[in-house]
């Protein structure tokens, strides 16, 4: 069962073998703890969190349609799952992106000052962003979703998706260079 694509094993889930949701579980687990701690750096929640997605698997299983991308669908109802939880707290959070890279392991002391410097003021520069326009940023960059994947996610169409992207990306530029002069 562990060569069945992801689809297949969601209609299985879909179809009454609830036995085959801890396979999605462990194809996916870390893929959501991963979003839910670039948004809320809180390691305790997003384990909740990634337990929320998959009660909402379980509680939605019959949306889910052999023609959807499971990637497109299990993230929509993780980002509903993640702002649900802080509806109505309007609590910023932040973006590290030390998670992505680590700023320590250069092998050349000064590229590794310069390339730190960088990756701090990107971090930065993100952070600054309005909350929809970080989640874009990591959605696409950090996560490598496909534009259609995206637009599903936050309800657009892919070309609407490729829009936003580059408008966010536009926008960290931006702030990214007035950092930069500072």
């Amino acid at each position: 069962m562990d060569s069945l694509s992801d689809s297949a094993l969601m209609l299985k889930v879909k179809s009454g073998e609830s036995h085959t949701l801890g396979l999605l579980y462990e194809r996916y687990k870390k893929r959501l703890f991963g979003f839910f701690f670039q948004m809320s750096k809180d390691a305790s929640l997003c384990e909740d969190l990634v337990q929320n997605v998959f009660i909402r698997v379980i509680k939605y299983k019959h949306t889910y349609t052999e023609e959807s991308n499971f990637v497109s669908w299990i993230f929509k109802i993780a980002r509903n799952v993640y702002y649900d939880h802080f509806k109505g707290k309007n609590k910023s959070k932040t973006y590290d992106i030390e998670e992505q890279y680590d700023v320590h392991s250069f092998e050349n002391a000064e590229n590794s000052i310069e390339q730190t410097e960088r990756i701090l003021l990107l971090k930065k520069a993100i952070n600054q962003l309005p909350k929809a326009k970080r989640e874009i940023i990591i959605l696409s960059k950090m996560k490598e979703l496909k534009y259609k994947e995206l637009g599903e996610i936050i309800g657009c169409s892919e070309g609407n998706a490729r829009i936003k992207v580059h408008r966010a990306l536009h926008d960290l530029k931006k702030i990214y260079l007035t950092l930069e002069e500072r």
